[in-house]
């Protein structure tokens, strides 16, 4: 982290500076004390963070559940969705994002239309429409760049939005037209103009001068909804014919290969799968030559693979044939290495094998194959790292588990609104991983279990992170008595017995507990209020019969102005120990709001009741940002909950991880980005890093006058005195700063991180913005410093 800079240019980058800024610092007075678990973050499956991310299964797709494509379209690129032609309509099926894009379209300005209707999820939250001037697309929600034309599934609003892989609303506008039936949306566009009509009738205008979108390719687009499209057309209404062929029956993450001697069949079987609902059957009806499948991982972005490292894996076969697993390049032309299984006749049996490559490719892909003649019937597949790319002897990735503990984290949430899938049970995600049944998740439909609560309460204990994770309101009082006393309970418990089977014999330990994600947060509604009390208080009696260390967080959403708060406070108060509070940390002043709601949330509490015990966990800080702008907002979040003292537990900036490129929801906020192959931080990581690594638990009394926002920490021993400085504006504030009742000797050690709001890391330049480091000869209790623009400081004086 730290780079030397001459002094000589930081005395006269002060001189040039005029002096806005007045620090005062009293080193004798402390005002609170500050929670050692401010260095938090969140982890959920979204974005695939866990599913394609930290957890090391590199097949994407295992268990062969993603519908099969059964149509190629001519002159279209499929981006995710199950799409399908009958009849001249076009039709997607609810999918969070999926793309059909025409890779023949050659024009930026000029009409596009297209008939529309809903098929189902007719509701106020989901919409379909199209994607104009596309460039540089993918899978993932966001991953594209473009404008995006939807109406809404209910029939009620149309909306313009720009994604430049994430998202951002332009206008949107009110309309009432029926979704079930067909209608005509047509766009106009010149220059930075688009006009919408909507059956034929103008309902939005726009002009975009902050972004020059000039690609020429258009797409449908669906979120949520089920839709169909039909009589598409472009430039001067030329009409667009969708033409298709037919394509192998494989499971959608998976692609059919098959030498040209050789007559291949494929099926999605669901008669009697291992796993699941379904089965991929591959067979070979004659001829030689190699007839399979292959799995390219999330996103079809490849697998990494380096020579000499060995890659462990498993699969569930049926039927009699040889059948061979190998790495190989993405077409298939180089095998790195391969071996052959022998399978038996009879019913399903796992077979296991080890690859060690000879070569290193990072879009490499894993293949199943015939090489002649014959049938097999294929379910969960497994295909992880060797042990010295494993964390700490976990099925995760070393290199994003380790940088998380680099990260300096404390404190660690596992939930989020994947959470509130009604298929999420805790059951569900012990003991075997091949046995655990895979469910409709909220963030993607084909969810896995191979990853779940015990997981990550095995991660947070090997990382040392304090943990904390969410479950399902939904959930049984008897299925959460069962889960407290399989991770809590003795050997000597049903349970815990359970547990010490599956491999751990000692009692997690498990502290903190929360109770659903973000209820109630569609409407202010006292009767869904009134169900999550009543849910809460379930659950709450049967854990705390059972254990009564555990401390219960509510996720009641807070709405400081309605009286059905002080009803949920009144109703939890004495049970849940903290409250949690998710506030939007994208813009720049976001501070000031944060700390205006935590003031008035505390004092609520104590008009309710003045004893009260209820505190406060801010489990997200949300945004749509990961560069610097975020970074020093976090910086800013960090302050204010310093000056909160103990009514805060933690501080979870979410989102802990994000594949680079895959951005399902708008949320572009990971702190650690990584590919298959790479690994590196964001502007927030740094920011974290560097508060984490100089954390005191007193904080001491302060002033600013000027636009800084400052903390001031010290130790229990007093001989040390850092500052948390952060500049949000544009310009280098020059401050003088006086110390009372400190005296710093020796060297000051300075530490910044700054650069321009939009900065952040690249895969090609992934330490690009880093933390700097000076150190400047210390000057008594007063002396003058410049803080540059934008940019988070943290000033250690020492005695």
């Amino acid at each position: 982290m730290r780079v030397n800079c001459l002094l000589a240019l930081i005395l006269s980058a002060s001189v040039v500076a005029a002096q806005d800024a007045v620090i005062r610092v009293d080193a004798g007075k402390v005002e609170n004390k500050i929670t050692p678990y401010l260095y938090g973050a969140c982890m959920e499956d979204v974005n695939h963070e866990i599913y394609g991310g930290i957890y090391d299964q590199q097949i994407f797709g295992e268990s062969f559940e993603e519908p099969a494509s059964m149509d190629n379209f001519i002159g279209f690129t499929r981006c995710e969705g199950v799409w399908k032609m009958q009849d001249d309509q076009l039709s997607v099926s609810s999918h969070p994002g999926a793309k059909l894009v025409y890779d023949d379209a050659e024009f930026s300005d000029g009409r596009v239309g297209v008939d529309i209707k809903f098929t189902d999820d007719i509701s106020s939250a989901n919409n379909a429409g199209l994607l104009l001037r596309v460039g540089e697309y993918g899978g993932g929600a966001d991953n594209f760049d473009g404008y995006e034309v939807s109406l809404f599934a209910d029939g009620k609003r149309v909306l313009l939005g720009k994604h430049l892989h994430n998202w951002q609303e332009l206008k949107t506008v009110p309309v009432d037209v029926d979704p079930s039936q067909w209608n005509r949306m047509e766009v106009k566009m010149e220059g930075d103009e688009l006009v919408i009509l909507l059956n034929s009738r103008e309902v939005l205008r726009f002009e975009d001068h902050l972004t020059t979108l000039r690609n020429e390719k258009v797409a449908f687009r669906n979120w949520g909804a089920g839709a169909s499209f039909r009589n598409l057309t472009i430039g001067d209404g030329t009409p667009v014919k969708l033409l298709t062929r037919s394509a192998p029956q494989v499971s959608g993450m998976w692609d059919a290969f098959a030498d040209l001697n050789a007559a291949a069949s494929y099926k999605q079987v669901a008669d009697k799968p291992f796993h699941g609902h379904y089965a991929q059957q591959v067979e070979c009806l004659a001829g030689i030559g190699k007839v399979g499948i292959a799995n390219r991982s999330l996103n079809r972005w490849g697998i990494s693979v380096r020579q000499g490292e060995k890659k462990t894996g498993s699969l569930y076969l049926k039927g009699k044939a040889e059948v061979w697993v190998a790495l190989q390049s993405v077409d298939g032309e180089k095998e790195y290495a391969v071996q052959c299984i022998r399978t038996e006749s009879g019913d399903w049996k796992k077979y296991t094998f080890e690859l060690i490559p000879d070569k290193t490719d990072e879009n490499a892909r894993f293949a199943i194959y015939l090489k002649g003649k014959g049938r097999f019937l294929v379910d969960m597949v497994t295909l992880m790292n060797g042990a010295d790319r494993q964390f700490r002897g976990l099925p995760l990735r070393n290199d994003i588990g380790q940088a998380m503990v680099d990260q300096g984290l404390r404190f660690l949430r596992y939930g989020g609104t994947m959470v509130n899938a009604p298929e999420y049970r805790f059951k569900n995600m012990i003991g075997d991983r091949a046995l655990r049944p895979p469910y409709k998740g909220h963030w993607y439909t084909y969810s896995t279990n191979g990853f779940g609560i015990e997981d990550f309460l095995q991660f947070c204990e090997k990382a040392g992170f304090v943990p904390a994770y969410a479950v399902n309101v939904e959930e049984s009082a008897q299925d959460m008595a069962d889960m407290i006393e399989y991770l809590n309970g003795s050997v000597d418990t049903e349970w815990g017995k359970k547990r010490a089977a599956n491999g751990h014999p000692e009692p997690y330990g498990l502290k903190y507990l929360e109770i659903g994600n973000e209820e109630v947060i569609w409407g202010d509604i006292e009767a869904d209020y009134q169900h999550y009390i009543d849910r809460f208080n379930d659950i709450y009696e049967a854990v705390h019969a059972k254990d009564p260390e555990v401390q219960f967080i509510h996720s009641a959403w807070w709405r400081p102005e309605s009286p059905n708060m002080e009803k949920v406070f009144k109703a939890l108060d004495g049970k849940a120990a903290y409250w949690d509070y998710h506030p939007w940390t994208d813009d720049l002043g976001s501070r000031e709001n944060i700390d205006r709601e935590l003031t008035d949330m505390k004092a609520k509490f104590l008009k309710w009741n003045p004893n009260t015990t209820m505190r406060c966990a801010i489990f997200e800080e949300n945004g749509n940002l990961h560069n610097i702008q975020r970074a020093i907002v976090h910086a800013t979040v960090q302050n204010v909950v310093r000056r909160h003292g103990d009514f805060i537990l933690t501080t979870c900036a979410a989102n802990a991880l994000q594949p680079y490129l895959q951005n399902d929801n708008g949320w572009d906020q990971g702190q650690v980005f990584f590919t298959p192959g790479q690994v590196w931080g964001m502007p927030t990581f740094y920011a974290q890093q560097m508060s984490a690594a100089h954390h005191h638990p007193l904080r001491l009394w302060s002033e600013v006058k000027g636009e800084l926002d400052v903390t001031a920490t010290t130790n229990e021993a007093r001989d040390e005195v850092i500052l948390h400085v952060v500049n949000t504006s544009p310009e280098v504030r020059r401050s003088q700063i006086n110390l009372s009742g400190f005296i710093p000797e020796g060297n000051m050690e300075i530490y910044t991180l700054s650069g321009e709001l939009n900065d952040e890391n690249l895969p090609d330049t992934p330490t690009r913005i880093l933390p700097k480091a000076i150190w400047m000869q210390a000057a008594g209790s007063g002396f003058t410093y410049s803080f540059p623009a934008y940019s988070y400081t943290i000033v250690v004086l020492g005695k």
